[in-house]
Protein backbone atom coordinates (compact mmCIF):
# COMPACT_ATOMS: atom_id res chain seq x y z
CA UNK A 1 0.00 0.00 0.00
CA UNK A 2 1.22 3.49 -0.78
CA UNK A 3 0.86 6.44 1.59
CA UNK A 4 -2.40 7.72 0.10
CA UNK A 5 -3.93 4.23 0.29
CA UNK A 6 -3.09 3.93 3.99
CA UNK A 7 -4.38 7.44 4.66
CA UNK A 8 -7.65 6.54 2.94
CA UNK A 9 -7.85 3.32 4.95
CA UNK A 10 -7.24 5.19 8.21
CA UNK A 11 -9.98 7.68 7.33
CA UNK A 12 -12.25 4.74 6.50
CA UNK A 13 -11.51 3.39 9.98
CA UNK A 14 -12.70 6.68 11.49
CA UNK A 15 -15.84 6.67 9.34
CA UNK A 16 -16.48 3.01 10.17
CA UNK A 17 -16.44 3.94 13.86
CA UNK A 18 -18.64 7.02 13.53
CA UNK A 19 -21.13 5.25 11.27
CA UNK A 20 -21.52 2.54 13.89
CA UNK A 21 -21.85 5.17 16.64
CA UNK A 22 -24.70 6.80 14.72
CA UNK A 23 -26.35 3.42 14.12
CA UNK A 24 -26.13 2.42 17.78
CA UNK A 25 -27.40 5.80 18.98
CA UNK A 26 -30.42 5.80 16.67
CA UNK A 27 -31.38 2.12 16.47
CA UNK A 28 -29.73 0.45 19.45
CA UNK A 29 -28.15 -2.05 17.05
CA UNK A 30 -24.56 -2.61 15.97
CA UNK A 31 -22.95 -4.49 13.10
CA UNK A 32 -21.10 -7.29 14.88
CA UNK A 33 -18.29 -7.82 12.35
CA UNK A 34 -17.64 -4.09 12.06
CA UNK A 35 -17.63 -3.68 15.84
CA UNK A 36 -15.14 -6.52 16.27
CA UNK A 37 -12.84 -5.17 13.55
CA UNK A 38 -12.74 -1.80 15.29
CA UNK A 39 -12.21 -3.27 18.76
CA UNK A 40 -9.37 -5.46 17.49
CA UNK A 41 -7.70 -2.42 15.91
CA UNK A 42 -7.12 -1.05 19.41
CA UNK A 43 -4.86 -3.97 20.24
CA UNK A 44 -2.64 -3.64 17.15
CA UNK A 45 -0.23 -1.11 18.60
CA UNK A 46 2.96 -1.91 16.68
CA UNK A 47 1.91 -3.32 13.28
CA UNK A 48 4.50 -4.56 10.81
CA UNK A 49 2.57 -2.71 8.11
CA UNK A 50 0.13 0.18 8.77
CA UNK A 51 -2.74 -1.61 7.07
CA UNK A 52 -2.34 -4.50 9.55
CA UNK A 53 -4.22 -2.36 12.09
CA UNK A 54 -7.46 -3.57 10.51
CA UNK A 55 -8.02 -7.31 10.63
CA UNK A 56 -11.42 -7.19 9.00
CA UNK A 57 -13.51 -5.39 6.41
CA UNK A 58 -14.02 -1.62 6.49
CA UNK A 59 -16.67 -1.72 3.79
CA UNK A 60 -19.14 0.65 5.43
CA UNK A 61 -16.31 2.99 6.42
CA UNK A 62 -14.98 3.16 2.87
CA UNK A 63 -18.50 3.77 1.54
CA UNK A 64 -19.09 6.56 4.08
CA UNK A 65 -15.70 8.11 3.30
CA UNK A 66 -16.48 8.12 -0.43
CA UNK A 67 -19.82 9.80 0.22
CA UNK A 68 -18.12 12.41 2.43
CA UNK A 69 -15.40 13.19 -0.13
CA UNK A 70 -17.98 13.50 -2.91
CA UNK A 71 -20.18 15.91 -0.95
CA UNK A 72 -17.71 18.78 -0.77
CA UNK A 73 -19.11 21.45 1.56
CA UNK A 74 -22.66 20.12 1.69
CA UNK A 75 -24.17 19.54 5.13
CA UNK A 76 -23.11 16.18 6.49
CA UNK A 77 -24.60 13.59 8.82
CA UNK A 78 -24.04 13.23 12.55
CA UNK A 79 -21.39 10.63 11.67
CA UNK A 80 -19.51 13.25 9.62
CA UNK A 81 -19.59 15.64 12.60
CA UNK A 82 -18.23 12.92 14.86
CA UNK A 83 -15.32 12.46 12.42
CA UNK A 84 -14.33 16.11 12.81
CA UNK A 85 -14.70 15.76 16.57
CA UNK A 86 -12.45 12.69 16.69
CA UNK A 87 -9.76 14.36 14.59
CA UNK A 88 -9.85 17.36 16.93
CA UNK A 89 -9.71 15.17 20.04
CA UNK A 90 -6.81 13.15 18.64
CA UNK A 91 -4.87 16.35 17.98
CA UNK A 92 -5.40 17.40 21.61
CA UNK A 93 -4.44 13.94 22.82
CA UNK A 94 -1.16 14.04 20.86
CA UNK A 95 -0.08 16.96 23.07
CA UNK A 96 -0.59 14.92 26.27
CA UNK A 97 2.03 12.13 26.28
CA UNK A 98 1.14 11.00 29.80
CA UNK A 99 -2.46 10.41 28.75
CA UNK A 100 -1.27 8.57 25.65
CA UNK A 101 0.85 6.31 27.85
CA UNK A 102 -2.10 5.67 30.16
CA UNK A 103 -4.35 4.69 27.26
CA UNK A 104 -1.68 2.42 25.78
CA UNK A 105 -0.90 0.64 29.05
CA UNK A 106 -4.56 0.14 29.96
CA UNK A 107 -5.33 -1.31 26.53
CA UNK A 108 -2.38 -3.67 26.96
CA UNK A 109 -3.76 -4.73 30.34
CA UNK A 110 -7.16 -5.37 28.73
CA UNK A 111 -5.67 -7.87 26.29
CA UNK A 112 -6.27 -10.78 28.67
CA UNK A 113 -10.00 -9.98 28.58
CA UNK A 114 -9.90 -10.00 24.78
CA UNK A 115 -8.18 -13.39 24.77
CA UNK A 116 -10.49 -14.84 27.42
CA UNK A 117 -13.88 -13.37 26.44
CA UNK A 118 -13.56 -12.16 22.84
CA UNK A 119 -13.93 -8.73 21.23
CA UNK A 120 -17.69 -8.47 21.70
CA UNK A 121 -17.96 -9.32 25.40
CA UNK A 122 -19.52 -6.84 27.84
CA UNK A 123 -16.61 -7.13 30.29
CA UNK A 124 -14.15 -5.98 27.64
CA UNK A 125 -16.38 -3.21 26.29
CA UNK A 126 -16.98 -1.89 29.81
CA UNK A 127 -13.23 -1.82 30.43
CA UNK A 128 -12.43 -0.07 27.14
CA UNK A 129 -15.27 2.39 27.70
CA UNK A 130 -13.79 3.28 31.09
CA UNK A 131 -10.47 4.06 29.40
CA UNK A 132 -12.25 6.58 27.17
CA UNK A 133 -14.15 8.05 30.12
CA UNK A 134 -11.07 8.38 32.33
CA UNK A 135 -8.92 10.01 29.64
CA UNK A 136 -10.48 11.58 26.56
CA UNK A 137 -13.69 12.54 28.36
CA UNK A 138 -11.67 14.75 30.71
CA UNK A 139 -10.98 17.28 27.94
CA UNK A 140 -13.22 20.35 27.89
CA UNK A 141 -14.24 19.42 24.33
CA UNK A 142 -16.46 16.35 24.19
CA UNK A 143 -18.22 14.63 21.34
CA UNK A 144 -21.96 14.99 21.84
CA UNK A 145 -23.60 11.85 20.47
CA UNK A 146 -27.11 12.46 19.17
CA UNK A 147 -29.74 9.75 19.11
CA UNK A 148 -32.65 8.16 20.93
CA UNK A 149 -32.41 8.58 24.70
CA UNK A 150 -34.00 5.14 25.05
CA UNK A 151 -30.75 3.70 23.70
CA UNK A 152 -28.23 6.28 24.91
CA UNK A 153 -29.29 5.77 28.54
CA UNK A 154 -28.60 2.03 28.41
CA UNK A 155 -25.18 1.35 30.01
CA UNK A 156 -24.37 -1.45 27.54
CA UNK A 157 -24.99 0.76 24.51
CA UNK A 158 -23.24 3.75 26.10
CA UNK A 159 -20.18 1.55 26.68
CA UNK A 160 -20.22 0.28 23.11
CA UNK A 161 -20.39 3.86 21.81
CA UNK A 162 -17.39 4.88 23.93
CA UNK A 163 -15.48 1.85 22.63
CA UNK A 164 -16.21 2.91 19.07
CA UNK A 165 -15.07 6.47 19.78
CA UNK A 166 -11.84 5.08 21.26
CA UNK A 167 -11.36 2.98 18.12
CA UNK A 168 -12.01 6.11 16.07
CA UNK A 169 -9.18 7.82 17.94
CA UNK A 170 -6.96 4.84 17.06
CA UNK A 171 -7.71 5.36 13.38
CA UNK A 172 -7.24 9.12 13.70
CA UNK A 173 -3.81 8.43 15.21
CA UNK A 174 -2.89 6.28 12.21
CA UNK A 175 -4.12 9.06 9.90
CA UNK A 176 -1.80 11.56 11.65
CA UNK A 177 1.11 9.12 11.69
CA UNK A 178 0.78 8.78 7.92
CA UNK A 179 0.97 12.55 7.45
CA UNK A 180 -2.76 13.21 7.49
CA UNK A 181 -4.01 16.71 8.29
CA UNK A 182 -6.87 19.08 7.45
CA UNK A 183 -4.67 20.53 4.69
CA UNK A 184 -3.94 17.06 3.35
CA UNK A 185 -7.66 16.32 3.25
CA UNK A 186 -8.28 19.44 1.17
CA UNK A 187 -5.31 19.16 -1.20
CA UNK A 188 -5.48 15.40 -1.81
CA UNK A 189 -9.27 14.97 -1.72
CA UNK A 190 -9.34 13.62 -5.30
CA UNK A 191 -6.51 11.15 -4.65
CA UNK A 192 -8.11 9.96 -1.41
CA UNK A 193 -11.43 9.53 -3.19
CA UNK A 194 -9.83 7.51 -5.99
CA UNK A 195 -8.05 5.31 -3.45
CA UNK A 196 -11.18 4.73 -1.37
CA UNK A 197 -13.24 3.86 -4.46
CA UNK A 198 -10.58 1.43 -5.67
CA UNK A 199 -10.22 -0.23 -2.25
CA UNK A 200 -13.99 -0.59 -1.90
CA UNK A 201 -14.26 -2.08 -5.40
CA UNK A 202 -11.46 -4.57 -4.68
CA UNK A 203 -13.01 -5.48 -1.33
CA UNK A 204 -16.45 -6.13 -2.82
CA UNK A 205 -14.94 -8.06 -5.71
CA UNK A 206 -13.02 -10.26 -3.26
CA UNK A 207 -16.15 -10.79 -1.15
CA UNK A 208 -18.15 -11.84 -4.20
CA UNK A 209 -15.60 -14.48 -5.27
Amino acid sequence: MNKIDVQALALAGIFEATSQVERLATTGLKHKDSFQTLILSLFVQQPEHPEDVYQGSLESGLAALIQFLQKGKKKGSFADRYVHGLLYLQKKLSKHPAMLDTIGSRITQARHQLEHFGADHENLTANLASIYTDTLSTFSFRIQVMGEMTYLQQPRIANQIRCLLLAGIRSATLWRQMGGSRWQLLVHRAKLLESAERQLYELRKKTAE
